[in-house]
């Protein structure tokens, strides 16, 4: 059984992991996010940061917007977060980048417990 982007998640995830275990937990979201910049780079995974998600509505452009932490190979949404637990709040908040998109997958990284938290969104709604 293969999963939605294995290969591509599996580089991003190893980078999340690298970053946790270098810096453990504790410290606040930005931190993280320029730690995983850098891993990033060091491993040649392609991204951009804060990169801003239109919404579309009726084939016009919202001039209300999202920016996600990271999207990675032009097709993946990463989310990044540093608290005691993921909610069904930040779930919500990853599938309405997805929906925005129209893109498949999104991952939300959790760095803030003393193991990394990871899950993985898929856009049910796309077509």
């Amino acid at each position: 059984m293969s999963y939605l982007y294995e290969e591509e998640t599996y580089k991003i995830i190893g980078a999340c992991f690298e970053a946790h275990k270098t810096l453990g937990h504790g410290f606040l979201e930005a931190v993280y996010q320029e730690a995983l910049e850098m891993e990033f780079q060091l491993r040649n995974i392609p991204y951009q940061r804060e990169k801003m998600l239109y919404i579309n509505y009726k084939e016009r452009q919202l001039k209300k917007h999202y920016v996600a932490d990271f999207v990675c190979y032009d097709k993946i949404i990463i989310e990044t977060k540093a608290i005691s637990d993921l909610t069904s709040k930040d779930e919500s908040q990853i599938l309405n980048y997805l929906k925005a998109t129209n893109f498949k997958l999104g991952l939300l990284i959790n760095f803030g417990k003393p193991s990394l938290q990871k899950k993985r969104i898929i856009n049910e709604y796309y077509f």
